[in-house]
Formats: C-alpha cells, sequence, structure tokens
C-alpha cells in the first residue's frame, strides 16, 4: 500500500509530554492531523516543529464527536487512528507499505506493548485496536467512557505492535479516570440482564470488579514480575475499577443523580 494513502490522526489536549515521542515515528507521512481541543501548554508548539502536521482546533463536547470530525479532515483514503501517547513500534510503516493495495479488508488491527515510565511490561489488560482503517466505509459509535469504530466489512490484524507510553502527570489520570468511571456506569446501569457479558457482570457487581483485576493483573498478567512498574500498573488498574465501583454505588445510593454525558 502507498503510505501517501494512509494520514495519522492524533486527538490532542494539552499532551506536551507525549507529542513529540508520538510524531517523530510519523514523519514517513506526507501529512498528519491533529485535531486539539484547546490546550494551553506547548501542544501546539511541538505541532509546529513538524513539516507534515496540519494542526486544527475544535472545542470538545464527546470523543466519538471528536473522532468523526477528525475522520472528515483526512483527504486520504485510509485513517491511521492514534491516541498521542502512543509510539509506532520499529518497522510498523514497512508493515503498512507491503499491505496490498486491493486489500479486501476495511480495517486493521494493532495490539500494544504497554511501558509504565518507558519501561515496557511483559503484558497488558489493554485490548487491540482497529488503527487502520478505510475513511469511506467506518465510523465511530460511542461506547461507555470510549468509542468503537464500526466496520462493515472484513477486517484483519497487523503484527508490529504500538507501545503505549503515557507520561503525562497521575494527576491527569486520575481526572480522566473519574470521567471514564461516570460514563461506564451509566452504560453498565443502562444494559439489561440479558445484555451484560461476564465482564459485565462481574464489574457491576462493585465488589468482585477491584478484587478481580487486581489478582488478574498480578498474577495471571504476571506483573508482578515487572517490578515496582508492575505493581504501579496493577495499582493503577485496580484503582480504576475501584472508582468505576464508586460510581455505581453512588447512583444505587441516590438513584435521581443524573446521567453524565461529558
Amino acid at each position: 500500500m502507498n503510505l501517501d494513502l494512509i494520514t495519522p490522526l492524533i486527538l490532542t489536549w494539552n499532551e506536551e509530554p507525549n507529542l513529540r515521542r508520538c510524531l517523530e515515528r510519523l514523519r514517513w507521512a506526507a501529512e498528519v492531523v491533529v485535531l486539539d481541543s484547546g490546550s494551553t501548554d506547548a501542544t501546539a508548539a511541538i505541532a509546529a516543529e513538524f513539516s507534515n502536521v496540519r494542526f486544527l482546533v475544535r472545542p470538545f463536547d464527546d470523543h466519538t464527536t471528536q473522532w468523526n470530525f477528525g475522520v472528515d479532515a483526512i483527504r486520504s483514503n485510509w485513517v491511521l487512528s492514534l491516541d498521542c501517547d502512543y509510539v509506532l513500534g520499529p518497522g510498523f510503516e514497512d508493515e503498512l507499505a507491503a499491505l496490498p493495495a486491493e486489500t479486501p479488508c476495511d480495517a486493521f488491527f494493532a495490539s500494544f506493548r504497554y511501558l509504565i515510565f518507558g519501561k515496557p511490561l511483559r503484558s497488558c489488560l489493554y485490548p487491540p485496536r482497529a488503527a487502520l482503517f478505510r475513511k469511506d466505509c467506518c465510523r465511530y459509535v460511542p461506547d461507555g467512557h470510549t468509542q468503537i469504530l464500526r466496520i462493515p466489512g472484513q477486517s484483519a490484524a497487523l503484527a508490529t505492535k504500538i507501545d503505549h507510553d503515557d507520561r503525562k502527570p497521575l494527576s491527569r489520570w486520575f481526572s480522566s479516570q473519574d470521567k471514564y468511571a461516570k460514563l461506564e456506569a451509566d452504560k453498565l446501569l443502562a444494559l439489561a440482564p440479558s445484555e451484560l457479558s461476564p465482564q459485565d457482570r462481574i464489574r457491576r457487581s462493585m465488589i468482585l470488579g477491584p478484587v478481580v483485576v487486581f489478582f488478574y493483573t498480578l498474577v495471571f498478567r504476571r506483573a508482578a514480575l515487572d517490578g515496582w512498574a508492575g505493581w504501579f500498573y496493577t495499582f493503577q488498574r485496580t484503582l480504576a475499577e475501584i472508582m468505576l465501583s464508586l460510581r455505581l454505588l453512588e447512583k444505587r445510593l441516590n438513584p435521581v443523580l443524573p446521567t453524565h454525558h461529558s
């Protein structure tokens, strides 16, 4: 596949700690679209260092709308959707170039290597993501605290991994996770019992979720073997589940609370 047919798309909001590392691995792209939500740090200045970046600004309302706005701004046939804390692994663009030009797939999923302050973990809970997709037929739809890509046709997996390496302050993580917990609680409570997956049932129990995540991450995902970075990741994932449990419990104890939409 001709790399000129692929445009990376990145959403930003105060991503000074991450953006430069992300963009350094995208110098092969003819154009990179960075869609900003009104950053007040050096995000815009860092983007301006890269001649292949087209920097757009749009006030944030929700992730799904923001991603779809960015997709509409792409001028190529294919979109490479990236978070700002993603760094393409060695040879990623070579694998893209080796894809057949007439591929029957509408999207390709990428898997991840998770890093804590630059230290890679043996494994993580981060799922594969539809990173490369055709602009003309794929669209984002909301899914709890996040969004998923609706893919009408075939999909396949890429072999080369992407590094997930977020260097933003822990205080930013706390703030983001609280917003995610509110949205995820609304999603879980809106589902009928027949629509709940086994994982959803565990999380909606409000008690089992944090316990299961702690031991699953530490033991089955072998985070204990990664030293303090593994403990950091385990505590992060467990705390995220505790925050979700608190939001679910808040709804149960005070059912008149309004539904959160942002």
